[in-house]
């Protein structure tokens, strides 16, 4: 059994987990105290046309866990360019917004670009993947177009 717990990049000693595992550690003790709940729809995905290693592909709820502990607001996959070459990406510092997550066990290492805001998501969903237009669409139709936007109209606090 795996519990992911990621720490906050921007918020010293705060941490993020998922709901599965929050109910995890919650059944081994004494309840966690939450300060801050997100429904996990409030993150959105992008995952792309040319998707592949899926078995590999890690949860919804990690990914989107690791999203909110670097303050984003959504993320696409990026593993593969628009031209089907496997991106290469060298990790600078835990707050680069491309990051790699797999799934516990999986084979593949899959590639992502966080985003802090809408305005990002659209500048760099047009340059990676050109002029996939769902891609664009999903860049504009993101429901916020900021951190504080997201805390201030879908978090709850405890």
């Amino acid at each position: 059994m795996l519990i992911e717990v990621w720490p906050d990049l921007h918020a010293p000693g705060e941490f993020w987990v998922g709901e599965s595992a929050k109910a995890l550690l919650d059944e081994a003790g004494a309840p966690l105290a939450a300060r801050l709940t997100l429904d996990a729809a409030t993150v959105p995905i992008y995952y792309g046309p040319q998707l592949c290693d899926a078995e590999s592909l890690p949860t919804e709820e990690s990914l989107q866990t690791r999203v909110l502990s670097a303050h984003g607001i959504a993320a696409a996959w990026i593993t593969l360019d628009r031209f089907g070459a496997r991106t290469r990406h060298e990790l600078r510092s835990p707050t680069d917004p491309v990051f790699y997550l797999r799934r516990a066990g999986g084979s593949a290492a899959h590639l992502w670009r966080l985003f802090q805001s809408r305005r990002e998501a659209v500048v760099c969903m047009a340059e990676y993947y050109g002029d996939d237009a769902q891609a664009r669409e999903w860049a504009e139709g993101l429901a916020v177009g900021t951190w504080d936007e997201l805390i201030e109209r879908h978090a709850t606090r405890t």
